[in-house]
């Protein structure tokens, strides 16, 4: 079925109506979902208006643009980039495809790196300094300042667009100021001379999917989602790898290691941090789906 050969929406509610059963006949999997924010993002509401108002008359005016956002998800760009946000730890996040999408589970890494640091560090006056590999849209670097005003946050990426959205989602929250972004590869800008802080607290959730497995995406994901920040290299564990070996050379270790790893990497990426034998504690956290997700080293 083609949305062209409908009639207009008259109403609110049966665009939205229309829009789902577009984009669940294409095979959208959360199209009730998508096409609710896609008419928000084009109406410029919010979802407690759009219920209030949804006897309202659709505006013709926008009838185009309605269709053209919804053709853009059947294609396959991902709802996220065509409104240009997603919401991780409750704060809006601009993104766009040349950052990664913010996933939930990142939020229990976000959330483990505060229980830990709170733990080790609960003196406010002697706060860590924590440092964000990887960055992409800054979630967790602009997280960890919004949540812990006190702390002092280093936000890293070697892609300078993603360092470009990250400042800006950082100003977005009232928290650049805090933050110092850094262009560079992994952990290279921080292994020598006294240009930043000792590092207390490492977080980052690096490329992960192994090169092969790549081809076998969601076509949104392999489309659309920068595989800069996809591509771990042949087993997907290359960037811990030259991070566990980079940690040795710097000037401080820190006490923290805390890394988002792909599904079955968590024992290889343990026994990485393991080789060092400077760690008290590594454990996992797992995600929503009870995969091992994050691996947490303490000392």
């Amino acid at each position: 079925m083609s949305l062209e050969r409908e009639p207009l929406p008259s109403t609110l509610g049966i665009a939205w109506r229309q829009g789902a059963d577009h984009l669940r006949q294409a095979g959208v999997e959360e199209a009730d979902a998508d096409a609710e924010l896609l008419l928000l993002y084009l109406l410029g509401i919010s979802k407690a208006e759009l219920l209030r108002d949804l006897r309202e008359r659709f505006p013709v005016a926008k009838a185009d643009a309605w269709l053209e956002l919804l053709e853009r998800r059947v294609n396959g760009v991902p709802v996220q980039y065509i409104i240009g946000e997603q919401y991780f730890f409750g704060r809006a996040f601009e993104v766009s495809e040349s950052v990664l999408i913010p996933r939930p589970e990142t939020e229990l890494l976000a959330e483990a790196v505060l229980e830990v640091a709170d733990r080790l560090w609960p003196d406010q006056a002697a706060p860590p300094v924590v440092l964000d590999v990887g960055t992409g849209s800054g979630i967790l670097a602009v997280t960890l300042a919004a949540e812990r005003p006190w702390w002092r946050v280093i936000a890293s990426d070697l892609s300078p667009d993603a360092i470009g959205m990250a400042r800006r989602n950082a100003q977005k929250q009232e928290v650049a100021s805090r933050i110092t972004f850094v262009k560079g590869d992994l952990l290279t800008p921080f292994l020598a001379g006294d240009e930043y802080p000792s590092i207390d607290v490492l977080v980052s959730n690096p490329p992960y999917i192994p090169s092969s497995d790549i081809s076998g995406l969601q076509r949104e994901v392999r489309d659309h989602e920068p595989r800069l920040a996809l591509d771990g290299g042949e087993d997907g564990l290359n960037p811990y790898r030259i991070m566990a070996g980079q940690l040795s050379l710097m000037p401080v270790l820190p006490r923290v290691v805390a890394w988002e790893v792909g599904a079955g990497q968590a024992d290889d990426v343990a026994t990485l941090l393991r080789d060092a034998e400077v760690w008290d504690e590594i454990r996992f956290v797992k995600d929503y789906a009870g995969i091992d997700r994050h691996v947490i080293a303490v000392k």
